[in-house]
């Protein structure tokens, strides 16, 4: 249902047809999908396909889970290998590939993890060495965060060793980027306090480019990504003194 949901986003409305013939798949198929979708608001039925409801842009946390599942879970790895196993502070903004950062650190000690996201705390919430710090804020649906003054407050409150940052889109002229202005904000907070910052992107976000900057590229450290990702722009961000690694 996600190649759905970007077909629709690409277009803003598409046909039971048109879906058929790009994905290969029966009408009677489509159509449960569609509403499903439709059940979830995240579409609007039209007669014989279907239309965006508001802005697809944006892929609902629960959804956004299933898409690029091996390379999301190579890059968490790797990215758990980069924090230190003694007493370490480490900040996780939302997102799916963060949240496999989160389910990889099961093994480390003397970790303190602070984060605005409700998904990953309760993923951390199994690992009782841990000790986790939630922010406060108001809680944004789609990504079940919790953003705003007072979990910008919460950032700006410690000091943390890594800052561990999901991205809607990074490139080297724009920087870590994401689709919500608060959101951003939010997450310009948490990486102005961190010794050092780790861009967690599959190869899907390098070279796009969203709505609202998080870091500036001269605010990443360490971008970790996968072989899909654009050679030519991770070049570039590279080139802009990023240590780049591909899993």
């Amino acid at each position: 249902m996600t190649d759905i949901l970007d077909a629709i986003a690409e277009q803003g409305e598409v046909s039971i047809g048109d879906l058929a013939e790009r994905f290969a798949s029966s009408a009677a198929t489509l159509r449960r999908d569609l509403t499903t979708l439709a059940d979830q608001g995240l579409i609007v039925r039209t007669h014989g396909g279907a239309k965006a409801a508001g802005v697809l842009s944006e892929l609902p946390v629960a959804l956004r889970d299933t898409r690029f599942g091996d390379a999301k879970r190579r890059i968490a790895r790797a990215a758990a290998l980069t924090i230190p196993r003694e007493r370490h502070a480490v900040a996780l903004s939302g997102g799916s590939t963060t949240a496999g950062v989160a389910r990889e650190l099961v093994n480390h000690r003397d970790l303190t993890i602070v984060t605005n996201s409700l998904s990953i705390a309760w993923v951390l919430n199994s690992f009782p060495r841990l000790k986790v710090v939630m922010t406060g804020g108001i809680l944004r649906p789609q990504s079940l965060e919790l953003v705003g003054v007072l979990a910008e407050g919460t950032f700006t409150a410690v000091n943390v060793g890594t800052a561990v940052l999901g991205a809607d889109g990074f490139t080297a002229e724009a920087g870590v980027m994401t689709h919500d202005e608060t959101e951003a904000r939010t997450n310009n907070a948490m990486v102005s306090k961190a010794v050092r910052t780790i861009v967690v992107a599959d190869g899907s976000k390098i070279g796009r480019t969203a709505l609202a900057q998080m870091a500036t590229t001269d605010q990443v450290d360490m971008l970790i990504t996968d072989v899909s990702a654009d050679p030519e722009e991770l070049d570039r961000i590279r080139a802009a003194g990023v240590e780049v690694t591909v899993v």
